[in-house]
């Protein structure tokens, strides 16, 4: 039974990113999505789904984390600063993509459901946040980073210029683009007096 539980389980989330799949020739938004599609596409019932999850939006943002958090690694085995460029550009690589437009489409969504944006932030964002903050907060006691500025506004320093890019589209989230984003992050725009 327990066998049957996870292929039903992997078999909704397969059927999720392959209907979200710009590339797939019937791609579908987050929008148009419905229980019923996926329940259709995945082979099972849509009680099947609501067992495991509350609403379509929770289905969306797990199947967006299933390789999200390993293709995004917080490293612990290199110091901080460096595990911190390391996840910001893992995280630029995989934004620059399909997932990048998933997860726009989903902020997106979220604008118009208070429930959706509380689901939001309870399987996805509150996690990354609180890993984040203590990767700065070691970064801070390693003295690479300035102890008088806040570790949530250095993250947003670091985060925000990532997350305007890929929501407005007003720029690529190349390699060149992100070494100065994260330079002028990190090193901090002011002029030497």
């Amino acid at each position: 039974m327990a066998i049957r539980s996870e292929q039903s389980h992997q078999a909704i989330l397969d059927a999720t990113m392959r209907m979200l799949d710009a590339d797939h020739p019937d791609s579908l938004t987050v929008q148009k999505l419905s229980i019923e599609r996926i329940a259709r596409e995945a082979g099972v019932s849509k009680t099947t789904i609501y067992r495991w999850w509350p609403s379509k939006a929770a289905v969306v943002i797990d199947t967006f984390l299933e390789n999200h958090i390993a293709r995004t690694p917080i490293r612990e085995d290199i110091p901080a600063l460096d595990a911190l460029r390391v996840h910001i550009e893992s995280l630029a690589q995989v934004y620059s993509g399909h997932e990048g437009r998933l997860i726009a489409q989903l902020v997106a969504e979220c604008q118009y459901d208070s429930t959706t944006m509380e689901v939001f932030k309870d399987r996805f964002w509150r996690s990354r946040a609180a890993a984040t903050q203590a990767l700065i907060e070691r970064a801070v006691a390693e003295g690479a980073l300035r102890s008088d500025i806040d570790p949530e506004v250095i993250a947003e320093l670091l985060y925000s210029p990532l997350y305007f890019r890929l929501l407005f589209a007003v720029g690529p989230l190349d390699e060149e683009t992100l070494r100065q984003l994260m330079t002028g992050a990190l090193d901090g725009v002011a002029r030497p007096v």
